[in-house]
C-alpha cells in the first residue's frame, strides 16, 4: 500500500519531538537495503518503512558514502510522509575523494538534493578515527557543521567513531560542542581488544554524550553466532532470535538513543519490531543469559591478540600482524569467509599494511583470492610473528607470544 496521500494529511498528533530522549531504541540503518536484480528494491523498502513508522519507530540512518541509499530514502519515505513524521540523519566522509575543503562541502549538499529532507534531524562526521580524521581537522568541519545548525539544516551535531577509546577521549576533550556519539557496540565485541566497545562507550558517558549504537549485530554475523553461544540463547527463550538477543542487549545500557539494526528484508523488519515495540529493558536473567554467551565466545580457541601493535613497529616486512589475527579469528569465530576477507581488506591493505602471504608493499591493495590460502598465511604469519618478536622488548607484552600453543597447525 501506498501511503502518501494519507500520510501527506497528517496533523500535529504525529509530530516527531526532537529530544533524545523520546526517540524509540530501534533505527533503521540503511546500509544494507534489500536488493533485486542488482539494484535496491524500492518496493520492499517502502514496505519496511510503513512498517517501521505504524509501530512508532522514526529514526532513520543513511549516509552519502551508502550507495543509493539516500536516493532510497527519498522515494520510500521523504516523498511519502509529512518531514514531521520522521527522524533522518547522514553523514560525511571527509576522508573519501576531498582534495579540499569544498570537496567535502558538497557532500552536503548532495545528501540534500538526493534525500530532498530540506534539513537533518542529525548529521555526522562520518568514520572518525586513526588517518581519517585529519581531514576533518584540515578542513576544519567542526566550525561549519556549527554554522549549518545555526541555519537550520541540521538539529544535532555529532560524529561515528571506529578507533581506540583514548582517541576518541581526545576527540571529545577537543570537541564538547558535539551532541552525541555512534559506537560499534554488540555483546561479541563488549571486551574485544580490536574494537573495544565497552571502553569506547564508558568514554562517551564520561564526557555525557548520548550514544547512537550501529553493528549491534555485528554485520549480521550475531544472527548466525557460534554453535555454542545459540545453545544457550535457545536455551533461556527458544522463540526468541539471536539478532533480538544482540538489539536488546545494546538497547538496555544507559545513554543509548537508539539502536540501528542494518535491516535487509521484510522478514528482518518484522523480527526487530516484534522485540523492540514493547521492549523496556532486559530482565536479570536475560543479562546472565547474555553474560553466559560471553563467557562462551571467549572459551573459543582464537589467536590472543590484544591489538597493542607493538609488533607491526618492529615487523621488517610490514605485515599487518593485528589485522590478519582479527581475520583468522572472524574465520573461526564466526566461519564466514567473506567477513574474514573484508577484514583483512580493511584492516591490513586500507591500513598501509602487507598481507601475511605478500612481501612488497606494492601488492598490499590487492583483494585476497583464496580464503583458505589466506588462512593458511595467516596461520603461517601467526607464528613467524610470535617467534620473531617472543625475544625482544616487545614479547612481555604480547599475549600472543605467550599463547602458541593456542594457534592454528601451520
Amino acid at each position: 500500500m501506498d501511503t502518501k496521500d494519507p500520510d501527506k494529511t497528517r496533523k500535529g498528533g504525529d509530530r516527531v519531538s526532537q529530544s533524545m530522549n523520546d526517540i524509540k531504541k530501534l533505527g533503521f540503518g540503511l546500509m544494507r537495503l534489500p536488493q533485486k536484480d542488482g539494484k535496491i528494491d524500492i518496493v520492499q523498502v517502502k514496505q519496511m518503512v510503513d512498517r517501521f513508522l505504524a509501530e512508532g519507530f522514526t529514526y532513520f540512518d543513511t549516509a552519502w558514502a551508502y550507495a543509493g541509499s539516500e536516493d532510497a530514502i527519498r522515494q520510500a519515505l521523504v516523498e511519502r510522509y509529512t518531514r514531521d513524521r520522521f527522524l533522518l540523519a547522514t553523514k560525511n566522509a571527509a576522508w573519501i575523494d576531498c582534495k579540499c575543503r569544498e570537496d567535502a562541502i558538497k557532500q552536503f549538499d548532495i545528501s540534500l538534493r538526493q534525500t530532498g529532507a530540506g534539513y537533518f534531524d542529525f548529521y555526522l562526521l562520518h568514520n572518525l578515527g586513526e588517518s581519517r580524521t585529519h581531514f576533518f581537522d584540515d578542513f576544519d568541519l567542526w566550525n561549519w557543521i556549527q554554522e549549518k545548525k545555526r541555519q537550520g539544516l541540521i538539529r544535532h551535531a555529532g560524529f561515528s567513531f571506529h578507533s581506540t577509546p583514548e582517541e576518541l577521549d581526545a576527540l571529545l576533550t577537543a570537541h564538547p560542542e558535539m551532541e552525541f556519539v555512534q559506537l560499534q557496540i554488540n555483546y561479541a565485541d563488549w571486551d574485544n581488544p580490536a574494537i573495544q566497545s565497552r571502553r569506547c562507550y564508558e568514554v562517551a558517558r564520561k564526557h555525557g554524550k548520548p550514544v547512537i549504537v550501529m553493528e549491534p549485530v555485528k554485520g549480521g554475523m550475531l544472527a548466525t553466532p557460534p554453535a555454542p553461544v545459540e545453545q544457550i540463547l535457545k536455551a533461556s527463550d527458544p522463540q526468541a532470535s539471536n539478532a533480538s538477543w544482540a538489539i536488546r542487549f545494546a538497547a538496555d545500557l544507559d545513554g543509548v538513543v537508539t539502536v540501528l539494526s542494518g535491516m535487509s528484508s521484510l522478514e528482518q523488519m518484522e523480527d526487530n519490531l516484534a522485540c523492540m515495540k514493547r521492549f523496556s529493558g532486559l530482565t536479570t536473567v536475560q543479562k546472565q543469559t547474555i553474560v553466559q554467551a560471553q563467557e562462551a565466545l571467549a572459551e573459543i580457541p582464537l589467536i590472543p591478540c590484544t591489538n597493542c601493535n607493538y609488533c607491526a613497529k618492529v615487523c621488517p616486512k610490514n605485515i599487518g600482524i593485528s589485522g590478519s589475527f582479527t581475520a583468522m579469528n572472524y574465520l573461526t569465530l564466526y566461519s564466514s569467509r567473506e567477513m574474514a576477507v573484508n577484514q583483512e581488506n580493511w584492516l591490513v591493505g586500507r591500513h598501509g599494511k602487507n598481507r601475511a602471504n605478500e612481501s612488497s608493499a606494492a601488492n598490499a591493495n590487492r583483494p585476497v583470492r583464496s580464503i583458505s590460502i589466506s588462512a593458511m598465511n595467516w596461520s603461517r604469519s601467526a607464528r613467524f610473528c610470535w617467534n620473531r618478536c617472543r625475544d625482544t622488548q616487545t614479547a612481555p607484552n604480547c599475549k600472543t607470544a605467550a599463547s602458541a600453543s593456542r594457534l592454528p597447525p601451520s
